[in-house]
């Protein structure tokens, strides 16, 4: 019974450890798309949030410093792409390709340029967003070390759930989350009601690529602890595939985040296991339940009308 309990403990700890930077990234593409542009440069922007989060915290020692400097590195991204796809209405899937390319490039040659290496940039502990209530759950038991495992983390773990619900309160609660969801759906009848369409949306891409900065900031600075080119592999379109997952909102894209988490985390807890089990596959673990979550649930989801649509002013 402990055996279970330890191993129940290690899953959720692992899920809570791989949930915030997906979180992050797809409340971020939550805004982007329901306001009716289309941004899979979301891979870009959590790359780039990695790299300026992970060498601002390698140099100033303030962890809070550099995940926000994150943040603003990824809404950099998310600005240019805001600029294509709204203000000169570029194709939005090209641009967001353009992006997923463009940023860990500039990550990469900054690194080499910085560090004289583009493989790895350690973060000393004092570095790292902090763990909470670490000292109020103590080992011993079974039980005390699932509590442990379920409230002993790092706090981005704290701040993502509570994002979450100002997330939500602003899609559902005010005027701006009214007029954005309007946007993505009738931006002629919003432009016949005063409502600045493209402002709108440059507002929510810009927002959009803040958040995955976040995801990305969040990822180095408490998931896997350094910045490392492949750090953000495949996180940023696993974000995406939560939002649809999640009908396009935010609660429904946290319980697609979950349930990826969980896989990657599942993925850990295997990998480390006695079970004679190939790297290989554990690593398809999150991406093989991705495909199948897209297959079952594409359909499904209810895609903002004007969503990917490049919005002329009427005259």
């Amino acid at each position: 019974m402990d055996n279970v309990i330890n191993t129940v403990g290690i899953i959720i700890y692992a899920t809570l450890l791989y949930t915030p930077p997906l979180l992050f990234a797809a409340m971020g593409s939550c805004f982007s798309e329901v306001s009716g542009v289309v941004n899979i440069g979301i891979e870009g922007m959590m790359t780039i949030g990695a790299f300026t989060g992970a060498t601002v915290a390698h140099f100033t020692g303030n962890p809070w410093l550099g995940f926000i400097c994150g943040g603003l590195a990824g809404m950099a991204f998310g600005l240019l792409h805001g600029v294509a796809t709204v203000q000169f209405g570029a194709d939005q899937t090209i641009s967001g390709t353009a992006i997923n390319f463009l940023a860990p490039g500039v990550a990469i040659v900054t690194a080499k340029a910085i560090f004289n290496s583009s493989d790895t940039i350690p973060l000393e502990p004092t570095s790292k967003i902090p763990t909470l209530f670490s000292d109020v759950f103590t080992s011993g038991t079974a039980w005390s070390n699932f509590m442990k495992n379920i409230f002993s983390t790092y706090a981005s773990t704290y701040l993502v759930f509570v994002v979450l619900i100002l997330v939500w309160f602003v899609f559902y609660k005010t005027r701006f989350g009214l007029r954005m969801r309007a946007c993505g759906e009738h931006p002629l009848a919003c432009q016949s009601l005063g409502i600045d369409v493209q402002r709108t949306r440059m507002i929510c891409v810009c927002i959009s690529g803040f958040m995955a900065g976040l995801g990305g900031a969040c990822m180095t600075m408490a998931t896997t602890n350094q910045f490392r080119p492949t750090s953000i592999v495949g996180q940023g379109f696993i974000a995406i595939a939560a939002v649809i997952f999640g009908k396009f909102r935010p609660q429904g894209a946290m319980l697609g985040c979950l349930l990826f988490g969980m896989c990657s985390g599942l993925r850990v807890v295997i990998g480390t296991s006695s079970l004679n089990i190939s790297a290989q596959l554990i690593s398809m673990i999150p991406y093989v339940v991705t495909v199948i979550v897209l297959i079952l649930f594409v359909g499904k989801s209810h895609v903002p009308a004007a969503n990917g649509k490049p919005f002329v002013k009427a005259k």
